[in-house]
């Protein structure tokens, strides 16, 4: 009987598929535990061996939790919507739900070929209309509420017009503008149009315009990151900014909850630490200068360090600030001019970056210090972001590097205020320096100081203490077609919800996907579903791909309902997810955003919980072992990588998979690519051996590995412990085929305890002995704990040993080996549901009880120990720990070696340390 892993595992995999094995209840009386991946976005490139990884590491553990009574769900879904989906269209020809739906056959096909216990009855798609209703549905909440900073949670628009009639919004600044004041009076005076203006500046998700970066040549908005030197990454072609009405979330509201949140989650300190440094708290306060010969204006900017204003030596605007038409004066206006066209060409990303390329221009405005009314210069600079703070710094350069820089290059006066904490060559003032040349917070130290100018700011009405934010509202709003459409029409110009009965509003089908003319994505193109009647229109852009991906957990407790987003009742039960395991790179977006709209339904009353995961794993990347040749520069001729030294040589990428070990497959090299048929090779020792590179892998570096070929080869059960065993789940490491091959013969070792070729099962009932019974139990207790903390590798590493162990101990015996394959089942459940019906069970291992340990079987009664004659061991003897020197002694004394290397000598003295070592010395 023969370790066939291909037919096994095809068995099982069907078997599971027939008895819905996977499939869970929203009702049960065992305790639950709610397991998730981030879903993945489902390419035409499929899976490479580095993506399942995490997945194999929620799938063993949410099968552990099954064994150990919980009720588990785990389920598996599709982001499917979003810019690479209508690319890969582009490029290929096809619509993107032709190619998602392909693109998601396949990936669901190499999932399921490596056995995970997904629940597929609960699948969602983000693209799917059932699905994607209710993501505009949620939409419709935000766009329907309000943050009430007083209560510190979201209430109804309702709520707020009613607050409005009543005494106006001088209890409820707003947000969007904080210039907007008015009484109960005059907001009734207000036309409809005025008073939905209004409410923009409030609701969650809000209407605003925004600075994009607009490519004419490809008519289409770019992100940051798709333009560099100020032209598109694709192409080359000039980029500009441009303003264009955008929706955005109010998710700076929630800035404070979501730190506080941080606090009750199980999160990493660096996870933490990356989403604390994103939302970027800081205390100071905002002060207003008034502008030199401008009446009524002033420019008012945030600090941190208002103990440092009498060391303003200039100011900085953003070069998009509202007032720098306004202050410039006649004879800068050309050079302002000049210098914005130049800011036009820059990204964000450049201009934040780029801290050593220095760039200005004066406006020739002057502010006045609000203290001693000192003329201060107004430049404006691209390291000012209109969208940061309000938009202006105060420059102090004896306090702040850049700002030292800055007016070195365009030679400001400094005035040095922090006395011997300023070098003259580098600004590093500490919070305990004594500040001088000051006025009145002369011989105080910062800290005091901070205090004392805020209460005298705000006492003077020249501004307040406030508490800001680095993170900012982020734009809602993609010029795509394949995304979500919003669930807004505008009528005159205003914008209104649809109907919550008229949801989902489906995405119409085109085949052209050209922006529109001014920027609008291509929905814009398509006349008879933008024109609702004469008065009409629908919204024209889709959302963000992280729209769908926000609020997907909560679906999958209810994923079929077609009345509301999930049963409350559904949500109540399952809660908050207890694992999520996915990658650092959706450490702020995605999960910042999820954050925000559970608050923001959890304010609303729609769940009964404010924090969406309770513990998230972030799985390292497995790196490719990337493949070099190298070829003679100028021919058509490899050389081994051993002789490459004596030849001038191009190194470059060659396919893995044509690689054995090191070891080039020359003829599959050949036919690999055209230009290779004809080349010739000097070879080493007869062979052609590759260099090695450890780098990420993909396609461009032909170092990725096909995990559908790595189960064919060796079973989707060594593939599975193979991913485990490189190393911690938390870690990045090397993918190296090699390798597995140490697994897959562990897992035919097993096999051989349970089964011989010849004469099949060989399982006996005989008792166990001491010996088997602790190397079981010694597996229980550390795959236990390895398991519960996702210590996979060191728990393969157990496996091994124990295995090793019982082997040696020609352990045959069912009261070892079936706890031993409960044990496993996570890991490899395959084999172990194989073995499991070979020794007659009828039901499935899936539902095994767990093994218990028991400390009884692990404890040492006897120790093996080195004797020594003289200081050198000589020989290794077993004693009971509990036996007396007398009786040891003698069977020292009596033992053949011992009496060697005595050698007749009289014993001097005999040393004894109990559990440790004997010496004699002689």
């Amino acid at each position: 009987m023969e370790y066939n892993f291909r037919a096994i595992e095809k068995k099982w995999q069907a078997r599971w598929v027939e008895t819905k094995a996977y499939q869970v209840s929203n009702n049960s009386s065992k305790p639950k535990c709610y397991v998730l991946d981030m879903f993945p976005y489902p390419s035409g490139a499929g899976l490479h061996v580095g993506h399942p990884l995490g997945y194999i590491s929620s799938d063993i553990y949410a099968r552990y939790k099954r064994l150990k009574g919980f009720n588990v769900l785990h389920p598996m879904g599709w982001d499917a919507f979003g810019l690479p989906a209508e690319q890969y269209a582009l490029e290929t020809g096809q619509h993107p739900a032709v190619t998602t739906a392909n693109n998601l056959a396949a990936f669901r096909r190499q999932l399921d070929n490596i056995g995970f216990s997904f629940d597929w009855e609960r699948e969602v798609k983000t693209s799917d209309p059932g699905y994607y209703k209710w993501t505009q549905w949620i939409f419709l909440q935000l766009f329907d509420s309000w943050f009430n900073r007083a209560t510190q949670k979201a209430e109804r628009i309702d709520q707020l017009i009613a607050i409005f009639g009543q005494s106006g919004n001088a209890a409820h600044e707003c947000p969007g503008d904080r210039t907007i004041k008015f009484t109960a009076a005059e907001w009734s005076q207000f036309s409809e149009a005025r008073q939905r203006e209004i409410l923009m500046h409030y609701r969650l998700a809000y209407l605003a315009f925004a600075e994009v970066n607009w490519c004419a040549a490809l008519g289409t908005v770019l992100a940051n990151d798709e333009v560099v030197n100020g032209v598109s990454e694709r192409g080359g072609f000039p980029v500009v900014k441009k303003k264009m009405r955008q929706w955005f979330l109010r998710i700076t509201e929630y800035a404070n909850r979501l730190l506080d949140g941080l606090e009750t989650v199980s999160f990493s300190e660096a996870m933490k630490e990356m989403q604390r440094n994103w939302i970027g708290k800081s205390q100071g306060a905002e002060i207003t200068f008034s502008i030199d010969g401008v009446e009524n204006a002033g420019v008012t900017v945030y600090t941190t360090r208002p103990d440092t204003i009498f060391g303003v030596d200039f100011m900085v605007l953003a070069p998009e600030h509202d007032l720098v038409s306004l202050i410039t004066t006649p004879d800068q206006k050309a050079e302002v001019d000049k210098y914005l066209d130049y800011v036009q060409s820059r990204s964000e990303r450049e201009r934040l970056a780029e801290v050593k390329q220095i760039t200005g221009c004066f406006t020739g405005a002057y502010v006045l210090n609000p203290f001693n009314g000192q003329r201060i210069p107004v430049w404006i600079s691209e390291y000012v972001l209109a969208g940061y703070g309000t938009g202006a710094i105060m420059a102090v350069p004896c306090g702040d590097q850049r700002d030292f820089n800055f007016a070195k290059h365009f030679d400001i006066h400094i005035t040095n205020i922090i006395g011997d904490a300023f070098n003259g060559e580098e600004a590093n003032a500490t919070k305990e320096a004594t500040l001088q040349n000051s006025d009145f917070l002369d011989g105080m130290n910062m800290r005091e100081a901070m205090d004392v100018v805020i209460d005298k700011i705000e006492a003077l009405g020249l501004g307040k203490r406030q508490i800001n934010y680095k993170m900012r509202d982020s734009g809602f709003s993609r010029q795509r077609y394949w995304g979500e459409p919003f669930p807004i029409v505008f009528k005159n110009g205003i914008p209104y919800a649809l109907n919550e009965k008229e949801l989902p509003l489906t995405l119409p089908h085109v085949e052209n996907y050209k922006p529109g003319e001014e920027g609008e994505g291509p929905l814009a193109n398509i006349t008879d579903w933008v024109t609702v009647d004469a008065e009409t229109k629908r919204e024209t852009n889709t959302m963000p791909g992280y729209a769908g991906s926000s609020w997907y957990f909560l679906r999958y407790a209810d994923p079929k309902n077609t009345e509301v987003f999930a049963d409350r009742a559904a949500t109540d039960y399952w809660n908050q997810v207890d694992v999520y395991v996915g990658g650092t790179e959706h450490a702020v977006g995605h999960l910042l955003y999820s954050r925000m709209w559970t608050k923001a339904l959890y304010d609303l009353g729609f769940i009964g919980f404010q924090e969406p995961y309770k513990k998230l794993i972030n799985q390292g990347m497995i790196g490719g072992s990337s493949r070099m040749v190298y070829r003679v520069r100028g021919t058509n001729t490899y050389v081994s990588h051993g002789l490459k030294d004596q030849y001038e040589t191009d190194e470059l990428h060659t396919d893995v998979n044509i690689v054995d070990g090191l070891e080039l497959d020359i003829e599959a090299f050949k036919n690999w690519r055209p230009a290779n048929k004809d080349a010739e090779f000097i070879l080493e020792d007869g062979k052609y051996i590759c260099g090695v590179v450890l780098e990420k892998m993909s396609k461009g570096k032909y170092n990725t590995v096909n995990p559908d070929d790595i189960v064919e080869r060796f079973g989707a059960d060594t593939f599975r412990m193979y991913e485990m065993f490189l190393g911690p789940v938390e870690q990045s490491k090397p993918w190296d085929t090699k390798g597995i091959e140490g697994v897959h013969r562990f897992l035919k070792k097993l096999w051989r305890l349970f089964a011989d070729e010849q004469k099949g099962l060989i399982v006996t009932d005989a008792p166990p002995t001491a010996e088997e019974l602790k190397a079981l139990h010694k597996t229980i207790q550390k795959i236990d704990a390895d398991t519960e903390n996702f210590s996979y590798n060191t728990a393969v590493s157990q496996f091994m040993i124990c295995v090793n162990e019982l082997s040696s101990l020609k352990c045959n015996k069912r009261s070892i080996l079936e706890p031993l394959l409960v044990l496993l089942t996570p890991y490899a459940p395959h084999i172990a549901e194989e073995l499991w019906h070979l020794l007659g069970h009828t039901t499935s291992i899936l539902d095994a009880p767990y093994p218990v340990f028991e400390e009884q079987y692990t404890k040492e009664s006897a120790f093996n120990y080195p004797i020594a004659v003289n200081g050198k061991t000589r020989t290794e003897l077993s004693f009971a720990l509990d036996a007396d020197n007398a009786a040891i002694e003698k069977e020292v004394l009596a033992n053949e070696a011992v009496q060697k290397w005595i050698d007749g000598k009289p014993v001097k003295k005999i040393v004894i340390v109990k559990g440790r070592m004997i010496n004699l010395v002689v």
